[in-house]
């Protein structure tokens, strides 16, 4: 299959609008109006993106074929409240949805979920820190099928940094790396450095208006080679004033920062399910299901993928605690975000091992899906400071600290 180039925005519209039918009695199309609508869309849409996966990974590739039909789904607006066309995953009380939904599409494709946390990732900062009017003209663009994401990685020695000019608009100069969905968003979230020390920036670049130059030749990666994370070159693009977003420093406001970790090892679960499920495919399709050797690799992967999804509801019930925002809840909250992810990491490479014990040399020759998915999840799993997340954990603890100080969550979060 040809991978489609990017669909301009006015094209995602007329095919959300197509496949969302008539609108239901509101103003906006039959998307996911409640936290349980989006987790069933997403899972109804990850067997078709898998199906698309072989086709999308190539190097300097992208999934073009599957945001559409994440578009037409009405998936690319569930992180918005229900007041602005939205499932309402925004919501602390809707965090095990919103993570149910993550990981669904990870289990599709682990790379259309490495954008697609995202472009989530980038909607909930503009809600948590945006005017009222930035965040209604944003939701309005989601809706419309604008791609968002977080661009914040780069090289000190040349990194981002806004220069004020004396019309109140900024230019830009410096680049980012691992510039993830490069050339397919248009509204990426972007951090940069504020004249005379004044800190950090959060913006949005109307990269349809103002595309970064980019260099493919940066992203030759081992796995997740459909993600497009090139070097996005910034140099001399400008910014209006309301293109920022947030006081200077907020990005990097706790818990928000680390406490997201939750949402890529939701990802990541959800692509050690589709290894699980091939693997178990795999074995079928060979007549091997009776081999003892073969049961109890299997019932090790069951038993890591139920620690996997335990750890998945703890972590929103957690979220979801009243004062997890202040300065004492806010620490734990990030300690258990930190646990999580090490724990969803250890179990992704455990199953990894399982399933190669599984399906032997033969099982890793393409087309088997399992080449591919042991590069992505393999990939996808090197998220920065490991050992300085676990290294947190073991301080929080050592400072007599407990996770069960917090007030319980509400009755009815994160059913």
């Amino acid at each position: 299959m040809a991978i489609r180039p990017l669909i301009t925005p006015v094209a995602f519209a007329a095919t959300v609008a197509a496949a969302a039918g008539s609108a239901n009695g509101s103003t906006y199309p039959a998307f996911p109006a409640t936290p349980a609508g989006a987790e069933a869309a997403a899972a109804r849409l990850a067997p078709r993106l898998f199906e698309q996966a072989a086709a999308a990974d190539v190097e300097g590739g992208f999934p073009t074929e599957s945001f559409a039909d994440l578009a037409a789904a009405g998936l690319l607006a569930v992180a918005l409240p229900a007041a602005l066309g939205g499932a309402g995953l925004d919501a602390p009380a809707a965090t095990l949805p919103l993570l149910r939904v993550l990981q669904s599409i990870g289990r599709g494709n682990l790379a259309v979920g490495r954008v697609y946390e995202g472009h989530l990732n980038a909607l909930l900062l503009i809600q948590q820190l945006g005017s009222p009017a930035q965040v209604a003209r944003y939701a309005a663009e989601a809706r419309a099928g604008h791609l968002f994401g977080v661009w914040n990685t780069e090289d000190p020695a040349e990194g981002v940094h806004l220069e004020t000019l004396p019309n109140g608009r900024y230019r830009l100069r410096g680049a980012k790396t691992f510039a993830s969905g490069a050339g397919h968003l248009t509204r990426p979230l972007i951090t940069g450095a504020l004249p005379e020390g004044r800190g950090w920036q959060l913006f949005v670049l109307p990269a349809d208006a103002r595309p970064p130059a980019l260099d493919r030749s940066f992203w030759q990666p081992l796995g997740m080679r459909a993600t497009a994370s090139f070097r996005a070159d910034l140099i001399g693009l400008e910014l209006a004033a309301d293109d920022l977003i947030g006081p200077p420093n907020a990005y990097y406001q706790q818990p928000a920062f680390s406490g997201g970790a939750i949402r890529f090892a939701a990802v990541q679960l959800g692509g050690a399910e589709a290894v699980f499920e091939e693997t178990r495919n795999f074995l079928r399709g060979l007549g091997r299901t009776d081999d003892p050797y073969q049961r109890q690799r299997l019932g090790e992967m069951a038993l890591r993928l139920e620690s996997g999804r335990q750890w998945v509801r703890g972590a929103a019930e957690h979220a979801a605690r009243p004062g997890a925002t202040t300065p004492t809840g806010a620490e734990a909250t990030v300690a258990y975000a930190n646990m999580m992810r090490t724990a969803i990491e250890s179990i992704c490479l455990n199953l990894l091992r399982l399933a190669e014990r599984c399906v032997g040399a033969r099982g890793l020759l393409r087309p088997q899906p399992f080449e591919r998915l042991h590069r992505d999840l393999t990939h996808y799993l090197r998220q920065p400071a490991p050992d300085a997340a676990l290294a947190d954990v073991g301080r929080f603890v050592l400072e007599g600290k407990d996770f069960a100080d917090l007030p319980s969550p509400p009755t009815g979060a994160n059913q």
